[in-house]
């Protein structure tokens, strides 16, 4: 391995660890080494079979000891104890960087243990499938995706420029925002979406009697409006308990929404209930139509 430049240690090669690891190889060949921690021999075979990683082992010592450069892929909640448990194989001028879906749980836990020398560089690509493990990963996903970058974490320039000389492979288009910001938006745009898309399928659920019938009308638009309702449930119940004051803000918000559609509903008033429907479409065209230049962000 006498030409590898760069070595990457993987934690949780499923959907995102997995295509981070297919991209770089992808780009850099042998000039990269990736090692990949996995719970399961299935994994493990899996993710070597597929390119995402030149070596699996549920050995963390192993895996992370000779790493540049750590990107964690875990449910948020597993995040910090992992950390914990890896620190004391890390060698110096390591960086940790994340995929983390909410950044501040994260921060205001590993501020306090980080020793000198390893830095944490925190991340969100906003990408992903309604499908999970590796198995599922591709090479582009991150492409022409945004991907957030927390700079705020203590990491001088020269730290995140390494990490980033190397995430830019994956052509993902990078956004940088301060922690409290990124977990805001994040709740707006991503985690209340989720909480929706599950609560509708509960909705259909609890059609009782009418089960059987609304089954067999199901059509695109229940299937393009739930289609995220498919995640990862770990994922999804770690994301709400470390962003829980942002989405339940959020969510009593769209509450207050929905309930003036109801009234307008109930009494009739079609003006109101067009004007709805009206606004939110031409917001959401323009929206589109202004994304597109920028990134996709789905």
């Amino acid at each position: 391995m006498s030409d590898v430049r760069l070595r990457l240690a993987i934690i949780g090669v499923g959907l995102i660890g997995g295509s981070l690891g297919l991209a770089l190889k992808q780009k850099l060949g042998d000039e990269i080494y990736i090692t990949g921690l996995c719970r399961t021999q299935r994994s493990m075979d899996n993710a070597v079979a597929l390119g995402a990683v030149d070596y699996a082992s549920p050995d963390l010592k192993r895996v992370v000891e000779d790493a540049d450069i750590i990107f964690l892929s875990t449910p948020v909640l597993q995040i910090v104890p992992m950390i914990e448990k890896l620190l004391p194989y890390v060698k110096r001028g390591a960086i940790l960087t994340d995929a983390g879906s909410t950044k501040q749980f994260i921060w205001e836990h590993l501020k306090t243990i980080l020793p000198e020398g390893v830095w944490y560089v925190a991340g969100h690509p906003m990408t992903g499938r309604e499908l999970s493990g590796v198995t599922a990963a591709k090479a582009d996903l991150f492409k022409g995706k945004a991907y957030v970058i927390v700079e705020d974490t203590g990491a001088p320039p020269e730290i995140v420029e390494k990490l980033m000389s190397v995430l830019r492979l994956t052509e993902a288009k990078f956004v940088t925002l301060d922690i409290a910001k990124h977990d805001r938006c994040a709740s707006v745009i991503s985690h209340v979406p989720h909480v929706t898309a599950a609560a509708l399928v509960t909705l259909l659920n609890r059609s009782g009697g009418d089960l059987e019938s609304c089954i067999k009308l199901i059509g695109g638009g229940f299937k393009d409006t739930t289609r995220i309702a498919s995640s990862n449930a770990d994922m999804w119940a770690d994301i709400c308990m470390t962003n829980g004051e942002a989405i339940a803000a959020n969510l009593r918000e769209l509450q207050q929404i929905l309930g003036e559609v109801i009234d307008s509903i109930e009494h009739k008033d079609r003006q109101a209930v067009h004007d709805y429907f009206a606004a939110s479409k031409q917001r959401r065209d323009s929206l589109l139509e202004a994304v597109e230049k920028k990134f996709d962000p789905n």
